[in-house]
């Protein structure tokens, strides 16, 4: 039997309803389940994943297709009110404790900085990070920090211009690297930096961009490229994986486990100490940590503590979700705090167990890609 995994076309509007009904609703979870996002396999969300916009200033190869797409409405799109009011929910009554900002690309948002400055006006100890692509970053970091950003993840997948204008179609290498200078200046650290392996690309480079991040004190995370770009040109056979990411970087280091527990982190992270050339061996101090986000071949299903909201105010409780419920459209038909909270609170608690894409027998003919993006998702 075929096993299709993967999430379908948003709810169309006769079957998911209006905005001013609230549009698409989840079952309503059991009665006398606990306070807050917690779903039937005992996971509780914690961390938010909010996205700010689907549009984006870059054409990554593995996100997006080169003329790019067709981006929502300014209307469709949350507005920074409504964004501060979820925010609110989620902290105050259901329990969330870090937020991400992500897109898209967060940075093209005119109001950003007014949009976090309301958020940490209401929670003053709340962890806000953001991820970007880093693309003029370096004129806006002070002023995020100003209004109340905690620190900051950019993209970075090469070091090099023609690798990174492939890989991006941008040539726009420069304005990133100033970017990732600019955050660390402000103080949005620790600055991490995350890169996707593509097979013949930059796979060879990562020794390279890892042995970088270690001299600037960045985090480097690799991670393995998801079935989640608009071409639908992923497959298993192509994406690199954790276990051919640690034996890239092997050339150069060693990596052992980090001591510290992994608390629901999606990065496996590993110390990483100089491989000394002659012997083999690990030589000199601990230079650093360095992150694999393995979603494909390693997930981390079952501490999953995660929960998003895509920019049109959808609830999704996993990148791979075969369902998304609205959670804007119930706000803008005059819905109570209590209502809203209710509704994230039911959405969640369906939240499938695992993703299914580590499942043994599933090859490349058997999987269904999500018709989402990750850049209409956020990431």
């Amino acid at each position: 039997m075929s096993v299709q995994l993967g999430m379908p076309m948003p709810p169309s509007s006769s079957a998911a309803g209006s905005a001013e009904s609230g549009g698409h609703a989840p079952p309503p979870r059991p009665a006398g389940t606990p306070a807050g996002l917690w779903d039937q396999y005992g996971r509780r969300a914690t961390d938010m994943r909010l996205s700010l916009t689907d549009k984006c200033n870059l054409r990554c190869t593995y996100c997006m297709p080169a003329e790019g797409l067709d981006w929502l409405s300014k209307q469709a799109v949350m507005t920074r009110d409504e964004i501060v009011r979820i925010v609110r929910i989620g902290v105050t009554a259901l329990g969330v404790r870090e937020l991400r900002l992500t897109g898209g690309e967060p940075l093209v948002r005119a109001d950003l900085a007014d949009i976090i400055s309301g958020i940490r006006s209401e929670h003053p100890d709340l962890p806000i990070s953001m991820t970007t692509n880093g693309v003029g970053l370096d004129k806006k970091a002070a002023a995020l920090k100003a209004a109340g950003l905690t620190r900051i993840n950019v993209s970075l997948d090469s070091l090099h211009e023609e690798t990174f204008t492939k890989l991006t179609r941008r040539p726009f290498l420069d304005k990133v690297l100033a970017g990732v200078d600019a955050a660390w200046a402000a103080g949005l650290g620790p600055v991490k930096l995350n890169a996707v392996l593509m097979r013949g690309i930059n796979d060879t480079e990562s020794p390279e961009l890892l042995a970088w991040a270690l001299g600037r004190g960045y985090e480097l995370r690799f991670i393995e490229q998801m079935p989640l770009d608009a071409d639908h040109g992923w497959t298993r056979r192509n994406m690199i994986t954790a276990a051919e990411i640690r034996g890239l970087l092997s050339r150069d280091f060693v990596l052992s486990s980090d001591p510290r527990e992994r608390d629901g982190a999606p990065a496996e992270r590993f110390e990483v100490r100089r491989r000394d050339a002659a012997s083999g061996d690990a030589s000199g101090p601990v230079l650093g940590t360095v992150g694999i986000i393995a979603s494909v071949t390693e997930p981390f299903c079952s501490d999953c503590r995660r929960t998003r909201i895509t920019a049109e105010g959808k609830i999704m409780s996993c990148l791979f979700s075969r369902e998304e419920f609205d959670l804007l459209g119930l706000l803008r038909s005059g819905a109570t705090d209590a209502e809203l909270a209710g509704r994230w609170q039911d959405a969640m608690w369906i939240k499938p167990k695992a993703h299914g894409m580590d499942h043994t027998g599933l090859g490349a003919a058997d999987f269904v890609q999500p018709d989402r993006s990750m850049s209409a998702i956020g990431g």
